[in-house]
């Protein structure tokens, strides 16, 4: 019998109170009910400085990106909600990304990203919902040999998507990000067997 598919869910931003943590905790617990192990962390409680080439050389990896990498290593698959900073990319995640991808000696290229199967979402404010950063999101997840699946989801007028649950207001919405998180649990599950 395979092993349960292990599932990383966490989002692009630290900020208390979040819309795209929100968001990957919903997808996080469709993984969950299609049979993954699934944890969630919170980028607050990892930081980091910004990637430094220099500080790497004269320090070695900051000791919160060697943990965060561990932890995508030890996962098969990642669930990743990202908000859209000026039509792209979270510095937050584009930076956790860089320190994960840094090669410890020793270790093959791109250890925690090579293999994987990703899922991605956003929220936003905003009327698209950060769909324009999730291309970016895509498109740097696939350069560092990440699957990224075909569904993915992004949530507009996100300040009145969420009830006082954590849940999506639209049942389909809702639908859409836990099936989302079923479709990356039930991927890994075939990969696995």
């Amino acid at each position: 019998m395979a092993a349960k598919p292990r599932i990383l869910a966490f989002a692009g931003s630290a900020r208390t109170g979040s819309y795209n943590k929100l968001l990957v905790r919903i997808a996080a617990a469709g993984a969950r009910a299609a049979g993954a192990e699934t944890t969630y962390v919170d980028m607050r409680d990892f930081p980091m400085p910004l990637y430094d080439a220099d500080l790497e050389k004269e320090q070695g990896m900051p000791e919160n990106a060697r943990k965060f990498k561990e932890l995508m290593i030890a996962h098969d698959g990642l669930l990743i909600s990202s908000p859209e900073n000026n039509s792209t990319i979270s510095a937050l995640l584009k930076n956790v990304i860089d320190w994960a991808s840094r090669p410890a000696e020793g270790e093959p290229p791109l250890a925690a990203f090579d293999g994987k199967v990703a899922a991605i979402m956003s929220a936003s404010p905003g009327t698209l919902g950060g769909l324009r950063g999730l291309a970016h999101v895509r498109a740097i997840l696939e350069s560092i040999r990440v699957m990224v699946l075909p569904d993915q989801k992004a949530i507009s007028g996100a300040s009145s998507a969420f009830d006082a649950q954590g849940h999506l207001v639209d049942r389909k919405s809702q639908e859409a990000i836990t099936n989302i998180g079923a479709g990356l649990a039930r991927t890994l599950a075939k990969l696995n067997a």
